[in-house]
């Protein structure tokens, strides 16, 4: 039997799903780099003002209903709901139609992602035995946030192989499944059953309508908003106050959205997905990070105290160096075990500057630090997430764009330029 190629060519039509979605991010992680920078110029430059936008309330409370929730509550936990609906759609369409529905392409990225989130957990344990404060942002460095990945990808260029990039969207869809059982599991203080039962029966009801009238839903959005959103709406407030993470609504929202593998491009999955992202990268995860980036500086010696400590460096050596290991270190592992090969084109290096471009942790990794610490401490985290993040990118832009020059470099070859 010949081996399987760990990261084997895709077809034309995937490499077009592909790329509209590099397109998409890109402008993306642009907004997120601009949400980011404005946060921590407003809440350096401007505390007070920064600190009352987030604690402005909005919303009602009716009996048992609390839906009275700071502005900054509401990016966390609303909005960021569209981000996960989007990751839900993701990965119920690599269960049913991409990779992730063939055991043996599935085994790759699977195994990446979780040594990807393992590994930089355990050194994130490594650094901070002993504080049980600390401790408990454990999974802080285990998510890769996929808008800022992509970005810098786009902005490497387009010589790298496709293969490649298709690696990193599924290993992301992987990531995002954990950080959500995570989330759902790990960050679930106290639970109310009438809550929860509810919510379930809502997102029930969700999926009978979906399947139902998905034909009216695909050609109408009109009729999704009036329809479906309300009844989505109902589930995300119940999930809510019943104590798990309402954004882990967004996920079991889209796992009811029928995808049709008679028709993988046009059905209600994919169209939704084309409607939403646009909102989820360009205003829901934007507008999260202007809420939850903007950390006190205190001047050089404050960047220099909080960079220091057990916290932060733990944070920054789980994603700068745990995350390549762990995703590196994971793939060698399968195709030793399994005796799958790469494909021929590619090297252990691009393997190498993916698991570089894994350690980007943002999104889900402040979100956690918001979760998982006390206020002083979640702050702490943040700049090392920023700090870690910006170190990743710059490394993943050397390691990438060597190679992307030497991919160009054979393409001209073989073209005679």
């Amino acid at each position: 039997m010949s081996p399987y190629a760990t990261l084997h060519r895709v077809s034309r039509r995937e490499w077009r799903r592909v790329a509209s979605i590099l397109r998409t991010e890109s402008i993306g992680g642009a907004l997120l780099v601009a949400a980011t920078l404005a946060a921590l110029l407003l809440a350096n430059l401007a505390p007070e003002s920064y600190a009352t936008l987030k604690n402005t309330t909005l919303g009602f409370d009716a009996g048992p209903v609390h839906l009275n929730l700071s502005l900054a509550h509401w990016a966390a936990d609303g909005l960021l709901a569209v981000f996960f609906f989007l990751a839900g759609l993701e990965l119920k369409r690599e269960f049913v139609l991409g990779d992730l529905r063939e055991p043996s392409h599935a085994l790759v990225p699977v195994v990446a992602a979780a040594c990807g989130a393992a590994v930089p957990a355990l050194v994130f344990v490594a650094f901070n035995l002993g504080d049980a404060v600390s401790l408990r942002g454990w999974a802080i460095p285990a998510a890769t946030d996929i808008a800022f990945a992509l970005a810098v990808l786009a902005l490497i260029n387009s010589h790298l192989p496709s293969a490649l990039r298709t690696f990193l969207l599924t290993l992301a869809v992987v990531d995002d499944l954990i950080a959500i059982a995570i989330i759902a599991i790990g960050y679930t203080a106290s639970l109310n059953g009438w809550f929860l039962a509810g919510a379930l029966v809502a997102v029930a009801a969700y999926g009978l309508v979906v399947r139902r009238w998905r034909r009216l839903f695909q050609r109408s959005a009109l009729a999704t908003w009036l329809i479906a959103f309300p009844l989505g709406l109902v589930a995300w407030a119940l999930l809510y106050n019943s104590g798990v993470h309402a954004t882990v609504a967004g996920v079991l929202l889209a796992f009811t959205v029928p995808v049709e593998a008679d028709n993988p491009d046009h059905n209600l999955a994919a169209e939704l997905e084309h409607r939403y992202r646009p909102l989820s990268a360009g205003f829901s995860v934007p507008l999260f990070a202007f809420f939850s980036a903007g950390v006190a500086l205190g001047g050089t010696d404050g960047i220099a105290t909080a960079l220091t400590s057990g916290l932060a460096l733990g944070i920054v050596t789980a994603l700068v160096l745990g995350k390549v290991v762990g995703i590196a270190g994971g793939t060698w592992l399968v195709t030793r075990l399994r005796h799958a090969t790469l494909h021929p084109d590619l090297g252990w290096i691009d393997v190498v500057g993916l698991g570089v471009l894994g350690g980007i942790g943002f999104t889900v990794s402040l979100l956690i630090a918001d979760l998982a610490l006390p206020a002083d401490r979640a702050d702490e985290a943040k700049l090392a997430v920023l700090a870690a993040s910006l170190l990743a990118a710059m490394l993943a832009a050397v390691v990438l764009g060597l190679r992307n020059r030497h991919y160009r470099a054979l393409e001209d070859a073989a073209t005679g330029d």
